[in-house]
């Protein structure tokens, strides 16, 4: 669907519902986002999963999408490619205007690893840190960088529970790639609440007690951002990911940030907004601080909510977006 003037152009964009924060924000935009819905397909057809999405975000059977007018797709997995090409009957790229997003670093050794897109000059490559683009081989795939957009949440800090807060999903199977390991030394400093799916017995697992290392599961979004709020501090621990978008949430709630200095992390927390080591025991040290000194983690959560709403507003990401899509859809 075109509209006469390229401000108020609309489209019906084919994309996949991988990852729910992304996606959330991703269907703010003035488009019609077509999500392939079929429980059988399991993680190719999730459709909204009930999520509050504004009705633009339209589940739609695979097998009506031949049939149906899409003017752009959305990959985030290379599987996509081969689904798109059989669901539209079109090849994206060739037939069909295809941008890919990259969430994730690359999983085995970075200088080494090509994309799977690398040798690909007709779908755009866009990446969600500038660490991701520098770390991947990109081969000839033209690239552009679109940091992530985060709805404001609101000012949520109370910091009335002397104790820091982080947020860990599988923690065990992604030991030391999500600083599952770092957990022990930092709740010797000031206890600590994890939550995130399958974070019970996390305390058993580091020989610690509960009372200092607490695992409280995986929340909806609502409570888990007031539970986040109580806490002083936040604690981001991953050695290799993208920037996650927990810690931009944790920042949006006004929470002081304390984080392991690696992959984008450094680049995107300043230091009015907390403290980024590669040292364990300054990391440790800072919680402490923050733990015992509440107006200090008062005014550096303050300060992070500042950045975070200057350098990941919603707006932003959907002007980026759009662009790109409205640069894809006029060639």
């Amino acid at each position: 669907m075109r509209d006469a003037s390229t401000e108020t152009e609309t489209l019906n964009v084919l994309v996949w519902h991988v990852h729910p924060s992304w996606t959330t924000a991703f269907v703010q935009g003035r488009h019609t986002y077509l999500l392939p819905t079929d429980t059988r397909l399991g993680e190719w057809g999730r459709g909204r999963e009930g999520r509050p999405w504004p009705d633009r975000a339209v589940e739609i059977d695979p097998a009506d999408l031949a049939e149906t007018d899409v003017d752009v797709v959305v990959l985030q997995r290379p599987h996509e490619l081969e689904l798109t090409a059989r669901w539209l009957d079109r090849q994206p790229g060739r037939d069909v205007p295809a941008v890919y997003i990259e969430h994730d670093t690359p999983p085995e050794h970075a200088a080494l690893s090509r994309h799977p897109l690398a040798d690909r000059t007709d779908i755009p490559l866009v990446h969600v840190t500038d660490f991701n683009r520098l770390m991947w081989d990109n081969g000839r795939a033209p690239t552009r960088v679109i940091p992530h957009g985060v709805r404001d949440p609101g000012y949520r800090y109370t910091g009335e529970s002397p104790r820091a807060a982080t947020i860990i999903n599988h923690p065990y199977a992604r030991w030391r790639i999500a600083g599952t390991d770092l957990l022990g030394g930092l709740c010797d400093a000031a206890p600590i609440d994890v939550f995130g799916i399958g974070t019970e017995g996390m305390h058993t697992v580091l020989h610690r007690e509960a009372e200092r290392l607490t695992g409280k599961g995986e929340l909806d979004q609502d409570r888990l951002h007031g539970e986040l709020g109580a806490r002083r501090v936040y604690a981001h621990t991953p050695r290799w990911t993208s920037l996650g978008v927990s810690v931009i949430e944790a920042m949006y709630l006004g929470l002081p940030i304390v984080a392991l200095g690696t992959t984008e992390a450094s680049a995107c927390i300043p230091a009015e907004a907390g403290v980024v080591s590669t040292d364990p025991d300054i990391l440790a040290e800072a919680v402490r601080q923050f733990v015992h000194e509440p107006l200090f983690a008062e005014l550096t959560g303050k300060s992070a909510r500042h950045w975070a709403q200057a350098n990941f507003g919603l707006e932003d990401f959907l002007r980026r977006w759009d662009r790109l899509l409205s640069e894809q859809t006029a060639r």
